[in-house]
């Protein structure tokens, strides 16, 4: 589920907490990372959870709107459709889901006024209006709708910003991405599993780990050597001119470039332009691609670029993804 760009992110904003901070080690900046994973794969659980809380907020409002002292005939007989969904029927009751629920402790208790400023928004939303409207049903047709509730609702939901930013100051990074995680799970979630996981696993490849200690690593402990190669590259800008988060990008471009012989210059590039275009200033997209293109240029001349093919071997995945939401790291 972490994939590559969210390693990525994840690093930078430890990096960047590992310079800026109080002397930690690199093993307690490790640890730090690895939390940091942790809490991302809890965030994907977090909301699967929501679905499952805001049905059951909705059925309770309709339960108080029947036993008012003088319901109307919309009190007593209301649009069912959103808290009949056979999805969430099935989820609710899911083993698999409800025991990792509980492992991993994670809740909804101490949100209960976000669930309804959540609900509140969801209803007003196109994607909720145009499902209770719809005059077939179905498991496939109330899947469908909670996809396009995590693909177009939950991402633009400013109640959930807010109370996930409480929560974790990190988890609004990836909440994008992550909800397209959770579509993508509820696309081939079935009724029938036979035991078979249904949820994916929080690292989709075992040297995933390797790769995000490594690069971490080498961005620090080869940090000289690559700050040498930016201030060569930028006679024009001297290194205390730079943006902090510019430079530390650039550091870990170069950490990937000249560790992972088996990843694309051309996708690392892209990457971390990306990054720099979503967590630094205006112009450090362009400031980042003129140095990186520079640098690369150099070591192509210099035959120091060595990249290999290796199949099925640190692959980057091909997955579409949008940018995510504009904030430096804390």
């Amino acid at each position: 589920m972490i994939n590559r760009t969210i390693m990525r992110i994840k690093i930078l904003q430890v990096l960047y907490s590992f310079y800026k901070g109080d002397g930690k080690s690199l093993p307690d900046a490790e640890k730090e990372l690895l939390h940091n994973f942790e809490r991302t794969y809890d965030l994907y659980f977090h909301l699967f959870l929501l679905s499952i809380e805001l049905t059951n907020f909705a059925a309770g409002r309709i339960d108080a709107r029947r036993n008012k002292y003088r319901p109307t005939e919309e009190d007593l007989n209301p649009n069912t459709r959103f808290i009949d969904n056979l999805f969430i029927k099935q989820l609710s009751n899911h083993r698999e889901f409800k025991q990792i629920i509980a492992d991993r402790n994670i809740s909804w208790d101490n949100n209960r006024d976000a669930l309804k400023d959540i609900f509140e928004e969801l209803i007003e939303s196109d994607v909720y209006k145009g499902y209770m409207k719809k005059p077939s049903y179905g498991i496939e047709l109330d899947k469908s709708f909670w996809r396009q509730v995590f693909l177009e609702f939950i991402p633009t939901s400013v109640a959930l910003e807010e109370t996930l930013e409480e929560q974790c100051m990190h988890w609004c990074d990836s909440l994008e991405m992550t909800a397209s995680f959770v579509a993508k799970t509820i696309r081939y979630f079935r009724r029938n599993n036979r035991g078979q996981p249904i949820f994916l696993p929080m690292f989709k490849n075992e040297d995933d780990w390797d790769y995000s200690r490594k690069l971490f690593r080498s961005a620090i402990e080869n940090a000289h050597e690559y700050l040498h190669i930016i201030d060569e590259t930028t006679r024009n800008w001297e290194l205390d001119r730079m943006a902090d988060m510019d430079i530390l990008i650039m550091q870990m471009a170069l950490a990937e470039i000249f560790n992972f012989p088996a990843i694309p210059v051309s996708v690392t590039l892209n990457e971390y332009i990306n990054i720099a275009k979503t967590y630094s200033t205006e112009n450090s997209g362009t400031f980042v691609n003129g140095v990186l293109d520079k640098v690369v240029k150099q070591l192509r001349e210099e035959n120091k670029l060595i990249k290999v093919i290796m199949p099925n071997e640190n692959k980057e995945p091909r997955t579409k993804h949008k940018e995510p939401r504009r904030g430096k790291p804390d």
